[in-house]
């Protein structure tokens, strides 16, 4: 198996592969962390026979030029936040800048709700299994921020699956969920781009479509 991915659809396909054990299982769906997320559960999702929605949550990135991909930690909806210290206090940034950056986080959280999901009712997740995909994980703040809000929906159990992270991080998360599924844990990370051949942006139009198209997978 090639140690890179085409792309986000191949990533799917391949994870898919290492979740059979899954497939049409009861009190089950598949959340995905958008946008790049979608494209990579959509096929699982299809060969699972499982529902799919996305989980939203946005990173909270330093506020300095030049350093804002770097993750300081991440929100999700419901008033959760999830904080690296070490890169806070690293790039020794101020309380208002970090308020400022989750205001502005919050309103795309929100608008991005209204674009993915309409008027579908919040879900409901008490005592279901949710296996939780990106396509990939580097600080993991982000989907961390989704797993805390996750144990407060009282979820049953929680699977992360992903493509491609650094073991140190899921080192990290192991005690967070119940189960990690992971295709590469390469040594020399880089960034998570650099394990896809395309790695192109996901637009908000291929997440509704993804999103339309799975809709025929009805939830237990």
């Amino acid at each position: 198996m090639a140690d890179f991915f085409h792309d986000r659809i191949d990533a799917g396909n391949r994870l898919a592969e290492k979740l059979l054990a899954y497939h049409a299982r009861p009190n089950t769906m598949i959340l995905a962390l958008p946008r790049g997320g979608v494209p990579v559960a959509y096929p699982v999702a299809k060969r699972l026979k499982l529902p799919l929605d996305v989980f939203l949550v946005r990173k909270l990135g330093v506020p300095y030029p030049g350093h804002e991909e770097l993750a300081m930690g991440a929100i999700a909806l419901g008033g959760i936040k999830v904080f690296n210290q070490e890169v806070i206090q690293a790039m020794d940034i101020p309380e208002q800048l970090i308020e400022a950056e989750i205001i502005k986080e919050q309103q795309v959280l929100e608008s991005r709700a209204v674009l993915y999901r309409g008027n579908k009712n919040p879900l409901n997740l008490t005592n279901k299994t949710v296996i939780l995909i990106d396509d990939g994980i580097a600080t993991g703040a982000t989907i961390l921020s989704a797993v805390k809000a996750l144990h407060e929906k009282a979820c049953k159990r929680i699977i992360m699956a992903i493509p491609v992270a650094p073991q140190s991080t899921l080192d990290k998360l192991s005690n967070e969920v119940n189960e990690i599924v992971c295709l590469r844990t390469p040594k020399d990370f880089f960034a998570i781009g650099s394990w896809y051949q395309d790695f192109s942006q996901t637009t908000d139009a291929e997440v509704q479509s993804l999103l339309h198209k799975s809709s025929q997978y009805k939830a237990d």
